[in-house]
């Protein structure tokens, strides 16, 4: 398989309070079903093959607990993932509060502010039960550095493709991003050494012209 068709891997982690449809949100868009009953998570991985941007993707995504007691587990996750969707429910203000503390330990444990992230409002089916609105979770997508807000629904299977695509472009993105800033970092180097070979070179071209006049003395003429 050549390079520019190989397949590259990346790991998502989908990060939230307990019952805001992680879950359902992660089965919904891995094997198209809708889970009715809950049933906290600890820990369930899935693995899924999509293109992105003419690009073939495997995506290990990570559906991790809302609940306190696995946030040892959940530094794990932070550390190991490369894209994160954060997950809260519009009928549920404190899980959006949540999320900023959560959105805190990753910035702090990537110790970056560059991470690719996505703010996912998940029940937007449940609009009559809506507590937050759009324009408050929208200002906090802005206060975050303008990341991706999504309102989804897992049940009606709504932008639920699209938060992980946008999550993945994020990380292709940070990849080119990347490599621009290696090639351009190797070019410099290049150009530093051939200008101290180049400065070297005049330097022994001067000194064999300074022997040389040394040996043979000053020439003088007499008319």
């Amino acid at each position: 398989m050549s390079r520019s068709t190989q397949q590259r891997e990346y790991h998502i982690v989908v990060l939230g309070s307990g019952g805001v449809g992680k879950s359902c949100l992660t089965a919904q868009f891995v094997q198209n079903v809708w889970i009715e009953r809950y049933d906290p998570t600890i820990e369930d991985s899935y693995r899924k093959l999509i293109e992105v941007d003419g690009r073939q993707v495997i995506m290990e995504i990570l559906d991790t607990a809302g609940t306190e007691q696995f946030t040892a587990m959940r530094e794990l996750y932070m550390k190991s993932g490369q894209g994160f969707l954060l997950v809260f429910s519009i009928t549920s203000l404190s899980s959006l509060h949540e999320l900023t503390d959560l959105r805190d330990q990753l910035l702090n444990l990537k110790d970056s502010t560059h991470v690719p992230l996505v703010l996912v409002g998940n029940k937007s089916d449940l609009e009559d039960d809506r507590a937050v609105s759009r324009a408050r979770a929208f200002a906090t997508s802005q206060a975050w550095g303008n990341v991706p807000y999504y309102e989804t629904s897992a049940r009606r299977r709504q932008n639920v493709t699209e938060v992980f695509v946008d999550v993945c472009r994020q990380i292709m993105e940070g990849e080119r991003e990347g490599a621009r800033v290696r090639a351009a970092e190797a070019y410099d180097r290049g150009y530093r050494r051939r200008r101290r070979g180049e400065e070297g070179e005049e330097g022994s071209t001067w000194a064999r012209r300074r022997r040389r006049q040394r040996r043979g003395g000053t020439r003088c003429s007499i008319l």
